[in-house]
């Protein structure tokens, strides 16, 4: 378990917002403890947390369960990335890591049910996925987002993995509309991956039926992806079980720009 400074500057910078952190859950440097599940209590704390932002408060069709936890059977093949309030202790942010050694134990990707990813095969051996992020709603604010992050780079320095991947979710509560006019905006040669990484979606997202010409701005989270230098590799699937748009993102180390690498990857 880890403690993290946090830079608020920086990550203003990445999201291009800045929000009043709730006076009973500031974040300061000593707050916040990144680990890893060690256990499958640690997990369940992760799946539950899942369970409250996207079944309660997003309305996932989730499977019902007395527990009250989202899982699936990728949980067990993962590595979950827990962010922890210190003065409570609970679980306020998490990720899910899928390794390349899990992935071929697998045998799948979760974006692998979204996407044909055949043309990322060659990158298997050093590709992550990422996914199941989520932040607690009081505590939706630029330190855990941070937190987040810097565990996620901590996590692919030490093991020289090289890129990552994952599914960035847009909520539909318009109907589609945003989400088709966010698909449009990025699909230029600035947020769009090199064409020998273009996946193709298995559900498109059906935007020619769909107003794509609203101006819109990204999400705080596919703000900063981009701002690290992620790419965006073509258009987005539709999952219904979420009721979302889904952005299949690639993050490759080496494209992160130097000043966001020192703070998330330790680099000189």
């Amino acid at each position: 378990m880890s403690e993290l400074t946090l830079d608020p500057t920086l990550l203003n910078e990445l999201s291009n917002q800045h929000q009043e952190e709730p006076r009973s859950h500031q974040i300061h440097k000593d707050a916040i403890q990144i680990s890893w599940a060690q256990n499958d209590n640690e997990v369940r704390e992760a799946q539950q947390l899942r369970y409250k932002v996207f079944a309660e408060e997003m309305g996932a069709h989730l499977p019902s369960n007395y527990e009250k936890v989202d899982k699936d059977v990728l949980d067990q093949y993962c590595d979950h990335l827990l962010i922890r309030d210190t003065e409570t202790l609970k679980v306020i942010g998490t990720y899910r890591v899928l390794p390349p050694h899990k992935a071929r134990e697998a045998g799948f990707y979760y974006s692998d049910m979204e996407f044909n990813l055949d043309r990322l095969s060659h990158l298997a051996d050093k590709m992550v996925e990422i996914g199941r992020s989520c932040v607690h709603k009081d505590y939706r604010t630029g330190g855990v987002i941070m937190a987040l992050w810097s565990g996620l780079g901590q996590y692919m320095k030490k093991n020289d993995y090289e890129v990552m991947l994952g599914c960035a979710s847009v909520q539909m509560g318009d109907g589609g509309h945003y989400a088709a006019s966010l698909a449009k905006m990025l699909s230029n040669e600035q947020h769009l991956s090199d064409i020998e990484y273009r996946v193709f979606p298995r559900l498109a997202l059906p935007i020619e039926e769909l107003n794509s010409s609203l101006e819109v701005d990204p999400p705080a989270l596919i703000k900063g992806y981009l701002r690290l230098g992620a790419k965006v590799c073509g258009n987005p699937a539709w999952d219904p079980d979420f009721n979302t748009a889904d952005f299949l993102t690639m993050l490759r180390l080496d494209d992160i720009h130097p000043r966001y690498a020192k703070h998330f990857l330790g680099s000189n």
